[in-house]
């Protein structure tokens, strides 16, 4: 368990103080796929650079298993240190080694002997899937690949948390997905806690069972993945679930139904059995639906009529079909 209490960074530099991370409380359960969701700038990386402390905190408490990594030996962090690996958007390999050879690396660094690390780094090949790559150097990789080899290294000396800082950033759609649910079955297989920061709503959605949001170097928003989708309650999270002027035009006086599908009704053609036994025109502003946990969810922004008792008649409609709704502006600012 990882246990983060009024936890800040604050950097000094010329212009003064910036504060990067301000009274962050986050509990990680073993076992977690625990993701950490934010615009550029918002202090995800500052966060996930103290949880192994690579940043020393300013203030506040990061307590791994127990121990409050603040209040022990520069010795004794360092061996802590070696149950938390870190997986970075540009994979960070040492070019002038082979797949094999970065693998042994951080065993090398820990004393394993050649023999054992190049068993080890072979086994963990095999489980990313890249056997046949390990007399390979980086550059003659795919992203993909790279971002493999990386991940074998992490797992190297049997961490028991993997932190991903923008993992699949630099990676196309495709790949992203294949790197997303190879990390989720060795979460599955292997028991590996996995905190992923990331600014893309579609990674948490992909293998995530809680998330925070971060805005503004605090956390405005936290919980199991599908509450958050399905009703978030933060304007940040708003709008990286459903993002502002998605499609939809700038518009003033609108006023909008925001309707969530819970999983249940996602696959029942509401809207058209709405417009059908109203006999009314809606107008869709935009929608996003996702699988989350094998269960359809989704999100969708509808025009409300100006005619008062047509917009009660809506209501009372999606009402009889348990589709729960908000209304709002057009925009989510």
């Amino acid at each position: 368990m990882i246990e983060l209490k009024s936890l800040s960074k604050v950097y000094n530099g010329s212009a003064g103080e910036v504060v990067a991370i301000k009274d962050i409380n986050l509990t990680i359960e073993d076992g977690d796929i625990f993701g950490i969701i934010g615009l550029s700038g918002a202090g995800k990386s500052t966060l996930i650079r103290c949880v192994n402390f690579l940043e020393k905190p300013t203030s506040g408490q990061v307590i791994f298993d127990g121990t409050d990594l603040g209040a022990i030996s520069k010795k004794e962090l360092l061996k802590q240190r070696q149950k938390m690996s870190m997986i970075f958007q540009n994979f960070n390999l040492l070019s002038q080694r082979t797949a094999l050879d970065n693998i042994c690396y951080p065993l090398e660094i820990a004393g394993v002997s050649k023999k054992e690390a190049r068993e080890r780094a072979k086994e963990l090949l095999k489980v990313v899937g890249l056997e046949d790559k390990a007399k390979a150097y980086p550059v003659q990789l795919s992203g993909g690949q790279k971002q493999r080899v990386a991940i074998a290294r992490a797992l190297a000396t049997n961490p028991s948390v993997l932190l991903c800082d923008e993992a699949t950033s630099a990676l196309d759609p495709n790949t992203t997905a294949q790197i997303l649910s190879l990390l989720k079955e060795i979460n599955e297989k292997m028991g590996v806690t996995i905190i992923v920061i990331t600014h893309e709503m579609k990674v948490i959605e992909q293998i995530c069972n809680k998330v925070a949001v971060i805005d503004k170097s605090r956390i405005v928003e936290e919980g199991p993945v599908k509450e958050v989708f399905t009703s978030p309650k933060s304007q940040i999270a708003k709008q990286l679930i459903l993002p502002k002027n998605e499609g939809v035009p700038e518009a003033e006086g609108f006023r909008c139904l925001r309707l969530v599908f819970d999983g249940t009704s996602a696959f029942e053609p509401v809207i058209s059995s709405l417009s059908r036994d109203l006999d009314i025109n809606v107008n869709i502003l935009g929608a996003n639906t996702k699988n989350i946990e094998g269960v359809a969810y989704g999100q969708m922004l509808i025009q409300l009529p100006e005619d008062k008792e047509m917009e009660e008649k809506i209501k009372n409609f999606l009402d009889s079909k348990n589709v729960k709704y908000k209304e709002e502006g057009l925009n989510v600012e």
